[in-house]
């Protein structure tokens, strides 16, 4: 026997096969679309930010100092003519209630099948009172009438008062509502 035979085997440290990501392909974005946001962003450039563009769908931020201006370049510059939808999305980690208008149009036939989708976003207050505290945004009522009950859905439901709009009313809920708007996350059933 030879003396190497005494020796402790060295072990190999394990190693893993190395797998080879394929290279990353660029993706092309659809023309029309991608058109829609590059005429926005050189109209109001770092004001705004191009959350997406895919198929059908472009998506823009904007601050709640801007978006007044961006909805109405939106409709006069872009042939967007109504609002189809507005939601709103509660985020108590960043202090804010996000408002998503969902723009479309009737009258150019170019538009049919696309959606512009708008948001910005309101400080939260941690003890709300809706329409005496500061989540707030500027109303779009005027450049679109159609989102005159959404807002104020979105004011029942999250708390957010819209400067200048015509009927900041309760829509849904009784007058005497004293609880916290209950879309808010951290509202809490009663009795569960």
């Amino acid at each position: 026997m030879s003396s190497d035979s005494n020796k402790p085997v060295e072990e190999k440290p394990e190693t893993k096969p190395v797998v080879k990501k394929p290279e990353e392909k660029s993706v092309e974005l659809p023309k029309f679309e991608k058109d829609i946001s590059d005429k926005i962003v050189e109209k109001f450039g770092d004001k705004v930010e191009v959350a997406f563009v895919k198929k059908d769908r472009v998506g823009i931020n904007v601050s709640r100092e801007n978006v007044h201006d961006v909805a109405e370049f939106i409709r006069d510059g872009l042939n967007y003519d109504h609002v189809e939808s507005v939601s709103g999305v509660d985020y108590p980690q960043d202090n804010e209630i996000a408002v998503v208008y969902h723009i479309g149009s009737y009258s150019d036939p170019t538009l049919a099948r696309q959606l512009l989708v708008l948001s910005t976003r309101a400080q939260r207050e941690e003890n709300p009172i809706p329409g005496n505290d500061a989540t707030r945004l500027p109303t779009l009522r005027d450049i679109f009438y159609s989102v005159e009950f959404h807002e104020r859905e979105i004011f029942e439901m999250f708390g957010v008062y819209f400067e200048g709009h015509p009927d900041n009313r309760r829509l849904l809920l009784p007058e005497d509502w004293a609880d916290i708007p209950p879309l808010r996350k951290d509202f809490a059933i009663k009795g569960r």
